[in-house]
């Protein structure tokens, strides 16, 4: 179980804190707890001086696909995709565009010489996925009669199966069980693009598997692992995270980190160089308390540290950094807040953000604001959007960024509300609110929400939007796992019945 906060421990901003509440709502759902590990030793000063590539965080396993070509023996006379489609020709093309895209998302694939051509074939080739266990099987379809060996070799293995199968090799009578089935990603396409989000959904399933999320809240330290994905949790004390900071000097990187995001900014508003200097201080401070933990991703109880002044800065701005490096960095201990923001960061290598959601009920718009957001919303090899400076703004102390997003834009929003569901929607970005005349956080628009009558029924809490309109490929990754899709009520007050005719 999380430990929870003592009740008698006041997180002074609502009766019951947000914060308190979403660690609690997770302790129900973590499973597997294992003996806590052995307190570290703090890094010396010396080593609080050696700079950490923030990016070395950000788990990098090996991944192996196994690719096999289904078809009826060539040559043959009819059916698709027919008599003039040159089957070996395309066959090479497609093997071709295949490892090219493998070679994009950083996973192995290996495609297998000899084709599956009838039913000796098929049970060889089952035997083999079930003894060598790669990560997922790259299923390419070359004629319109072998289906019945397609959904034969997705029953009889144990590892995933995407299924490239190219604009005529399948009908939609071939396929309306088989797409729908969990551990199946089917693309039945010429563009051969799509296959990098089908890899990049095993890579990320590989890449939660291989994380370990420091939780940096409460007094206790214990170990568990999450269920489903078998992601690691740490959990430690809120003061070590107090004590790096204390620690930490004002360094060359320091000073470097404080000076390049003042210039890179639109403008300051609130903030002074000495709380630049701090929060580029929790930032260098973070990043030393992951590799002492050894994880991968993290998330502090945040307000807790700043209501009770036991730092002068939020950790706001350092999380912004993480985020835009592919390192989750979560507010306000919420692990599945956290586990969110590592499914965008691994699944579409582009940062998320997490919010706290607010109705506009005269423009009917969900409105998304928090004080961490990154600005490499585009990817995180693509250029930032433009930001402004600000405070912290509930303490009005420290620095955070008011990210500006593109207006029109659309973006889909997440949220794990346990291992085993995850609430998906979509929208258009329509407006970027300012602080004041709005109250709430810093990094603050609307949304005008898809398929969602009232935007006063958007579902969750803390969710994670991030730009594009990715809600077929969330999909995609949660039927291959296992995870139950939940969307908002497209009809407001979907409990009541519906008027009849007589």
């Amino acid at each position: 179980m999380i430990p929870q906060h003592p009740v008698n421990q006041s997180c002074n901003c609502c009766g019951i804190s947000r914060r308190c509440f979403l660690t609690a709502s997770a302790a129900s759902v973590l499973a597997t707890p294992l003996i806590a590990s052995a307190q570290p030793v703090f890094p010396t000063e010396n080593e609080l001086k050696q700079p950490i590539d923030l990016k070395t965080f950000r788990p990098n396993p090996p991944v192996r696909v196994i690719g096999v070509v289904i078809r009826e023996k060539p040559p043959y006379w009819l059916g698709w995709p027919g008599t003039s489609y040159d089957v070996e020709g395309f066959r090479q093309e497609y093997e071709k565009a295949f490892l090219e895209s493998a070679k994009r998302v950083g996973v192995s694939l290996e495609m297998l010489s000899e084709p599956v051509e009838n039913d000796q074939a098929l049970e060889k080739i089952i035997q083999f996925i079930n003894t060598e266990k790669p990560d997922a099987v790259l299923a390419h379809v070359q004629h319109l009669y072998v289906w019945g060996r397609v959904d034969k070799l997705s029953k009889a293995i144990s590892v995933p199966m995407i299924i490239w199968a190219p604009v005529g090799t399948v009908f939609t009578t071939n396929v309306p069980e088989l797409a729908r089935r969990e551990g199946v990603y089917l693309l039945s396409t010429l563009d051969t693009s799509s296959l990098d989000q089908a890899l990049r959904a095993i890579r990320a399933k590989k890449q939660l598997e291989n994380s370990r999320i420091l939780v940096v809240h409460g007094k206790d330290r214990k170990d568990e692992v999450m269920e489903r994905f078998g992601t690691k949790i740490r959990h430690v004390p809120r003061n070590m995270m107090e004590e790096m900071f204390q620690k930490v000097p004002v360094t060359e990187e320091v000073k470097e980190v404080a000076n390049t995001w003042k210039k890179n900014a639109q403008k300051v508003v609130e903030p002074t160089d000495e709380d630049l200097i701090n929060a580029a201080r929790s930032y260098v401070a973070a990043k030393h308390l992951l590799r002492m933990e050894e994880a991968n991703a993290i998330t502090t109880d945040c307000l807790g540290m700043v209501t009770q002044k036991t730092v002068p800065t939020p950790p706001c701005l350092g999380a912004c950094i993480f985020q835009d490096n592919g390192v989750t960095y979560g507010c306000e201990a919420d692990v599945f807040g956290a586990y969110s923001l590592m499914l965008t960061s691994y699944l579409f290598d582009k940062p998320g953000f997490m919010n706290d959601p607010v109705p506009e009920t005269v423009k009917n718009e969900l409105i998304t604001a928090h004080c961490v957001c990154g600005t490499k919303l585009n990817g995180f090899d693509k250029p930032s959007e433009p930001y402004i400076i600000r405070s912290h703004s509930e303490s009005n102390i420290g620095v955070s960024l008011q990210v500006l997003w593109k207006i029109g834009q659309p973006v889909t929003l997440v949220r794990f509300t346990s291992p085993h569901e995850l609430i998906l929607d979509t929208g258009i970005v329509t407006e970027n609110i300012n602080t004041p005349p709005a109250g709430g956080c810093r990094t603050n628009f609307s949304i005008k929400m898809d398929n969602v009558e009232e935007s006063k029924d958007v579902l969750g809490f803390h969710q994670v939007v991030f730009y594009g309109n990715h809600r077929r490929d969330v999909k995609a990754f949660c039927q291959l796992y296992g995870v139950k899709v939940i969307h908002s009520p497209a009809v407001a007050n979907p409990m009541v019945p519906k008027e009849t005719k007589a």
